[in-house]
């Protein structure tokens, strides 16, 4: 089955950071880039969620929940991150999809 996000309340968007060597940052530095992305969130108030991100050799991929583009695009600038890339998702599909 495929899940037609239209219908959710939150439209999710998938982010793409350029950031080279993302793959070698360590914990620490890891933790300090959550700290700061939720510090900014934070400020920015519920209408915007981080749901999780995956570290590959030069970018992170985000999975966020917000209103709008322009709410992504105003945390990633908030928190000094890049946006190279912001996409709405239109629907989600895993291996029951197939079935």
């Amino acid at each position: 089955m495929i899940r037609n996000l239209k219908t959710t309340a939150m439209p999710k968007y998938v982010i793409e950071r350029e950031l080279p060597g993302a793959g070698k940052l360590t914990a620490e530095e890891l933790k300090v880039i959550s700290q700061t992305s939720n510090e900014v969130l934070n400020e920015m108030g519920p209408a915007i969620q981080w749901v999780n991100s995956y570290v590959t050799t030069d970018k992170i991929y985000c999975i966020y929940n917000a209103p709008n583009e322009e709410m992504v695009l105003e945390h990633a600038k908030k928190g000094g991150f890049p946006a190279n890339s912001v996409n709405k998702v239109s629907a989600v599909i895993d291996p029951v999809t197939a079935e």
